[in-house]
């Protein structure tokens, strides 16, 4: 069973910053599939970021170029460092891990373990 627990969110300026941390306890993480998720009331969530046990990222398209996801396989810990922030970045942030038995792409229904969530707030 893995343990996730999401950390760094927060309120932000449009065009600010904010770095998430995701720790990962319990089975294998460095062996996983890890993913960022978002969701706002009323929406669907929304794939934001993965980054697989090679190293791999894949990133959609509405944040490419501003957010950066990396893993430190050490202490099992994923960031995701967000800049040049949006008001449409707003929403809850949620941290996903799943077996790297296929590629590594953000796709929900393949993430079997999931963290608390931590609200973003851009402004």
């Amino acid at each position: 069973q893995v343990q996730l627990v999401e950390s760094g969110g927060g309120s932000a300026q449009a065009g600010g910053s904010l770095r998430l941390s995701c720790v990962a306890s319990g089975g294998t993480p460095r062996s996983y599939c890890m993913g960022w998720f978002r969701q706002t009331p009323g929406q669907a969530r929304e794939g934001v970021a993965t980054a697989d046990n090679e190293g791999r990222t894949t990133y959609a398209s509405s944040v490419k170029g501003r957010f950066t996801v990396s893993r430190d396989s050490r202490k099992n810990i994923v960031y995701l460092q967000m800049n040049d922030l949006k008001p449409e970045d707003t929403g809850v942030y949620y941290c996903a891990a799943r077996g790297m038995g296929s590629k590594c792409l953000p796709q929900e229904a393949d993430f079997g373990y999931w963290g608390q969530g931590t609200q973003v707030t851009v402004s």
